[in-house]
Formats: structure tokens, sequence, C-alpha cells
């Protein structure tokens, strides 16, 4: 039995080898071609240069138009991203608490959720939040905030002293004026 079942093994550990192989050549030869503006981004994005390599980047036509990369997520989740895209403007002034700061260069909550929000109203929205807690619960409480009458410093000021200890250094986000 034992004879029989090392040759199956070391056939399968050859094949993943083999696929492994293919895939690293195949890497090789579209890196040293010029890159694409495309690519070129796919690049940075990989690198950290600006986000992770598992962020993904979605154009909508506005806040009111979620992302696809939301349809498997639960509805507590599109809700938040709906929120944040209403309110983006507040959440640029609302630090991050996860260290995304550090690790993707984010300079607020804002930027878990939206990279970029364009002139026409188009919406480049960001896949971090999904997989980060407490983005979603700085957002959260953020917009409700603000819902209940709070002024954008007032939130500013409750997020910091909420998240002060015990969370990662918080992203580099300015101070609203009063």
């Amino acid at each position: 039995m034992k004879k029989t079942l090392f040759p199956i093994l070391l056939l399968i550990c050859l094949f993943i080898l083999i696929s492994l192989a293919g895939c690293t050549s195949n890497e090789e030869k579209a890196s040293s071609e010029k890159p694409t503006p495309t690519q070129k981004s796919e690049q940075e994005h990989a690198t950290g240069d600006n986000y992770t390599a598992t962020d993904i980047a979605e154009t909508t036509k506005g806040a009111n138009t979620l992302p696809s990369f939301l349809s498997t997520k639960p509805e507590q989740i599109q809700k938040i991203y709906q929120m944040a895209g209403e309110d983006h403007e507040l959440l640029e002034w609302i630090p991050c608490y996860c260290g995304c700061g550090e690790s993707v260069r984010h300079k607020s909550n804002k930027n878990c959720f939206v990279r970029e929000v364009k002139d026409n109203g188009e919406i480049i929205w960001d896949s971090h939040a999904t997989t980060c807690a407490n983005c979603l619960e700085i957002a959260l409480q953020s917009v409700s905030l603000k819902k209940n009458g709070m002024s954008t410093l007032e939130i500013r000021q409750y997020i910091d002293k909420q998240y002060k200890e015990g969370y990662a250094k918080p992203t580099p986000t300015p101070m609203p004026s009063a």
C-alpha cells in the first residue's frame, strides 16, 4: 500500500510544481513588456503603492448604484456602503483606525469605501471595508451621529475618543474646523 501511495503523491506534487512554473513564466513575460496604463495601475495596486492586491475598484454612476463586488456581501454591509457613498464628505474628516493609513495609504475612513468621486458624480468604490469590521463600524457610527444632529467636529472628537486605545494608528486625517 505504501509503495503505491508514494508514486501517486509524487505525481501530484510534480503536477502542482509544473502548474506553478507555468504561471510564473507567464507573469515574467508580461512584466518584461512595457506596461499599459491599466497594467501599471495593477502593478502599483499589487505592490501596495496605492491599495492592497485584494482591494477591488469599481466605478458606478453614483451613490445610488452600488458596486457589483457587494452583490455577495450581507445586506448590512451593502447598507453601510450606501451610507458611506451618500456621506463621503463627512467621512473625509473621520480617521480610520484599522491600520489602513500605513498599509494602503488611506487618508480617511472615506477611502475604505470610496477611492474617488468624479465631477460628474460617478464614484470609484473600494472593496477594502468589505473585510474590515473597524472600517464599517466607524462609518456607521459617524453617519448615525450626523443623522442625530452632531456636527462634523463633534463626530470626529467622538470617534477619536472611542478608538484612542486598543486600535491601530489612525489615518492622517485633518481635523475639521468648528
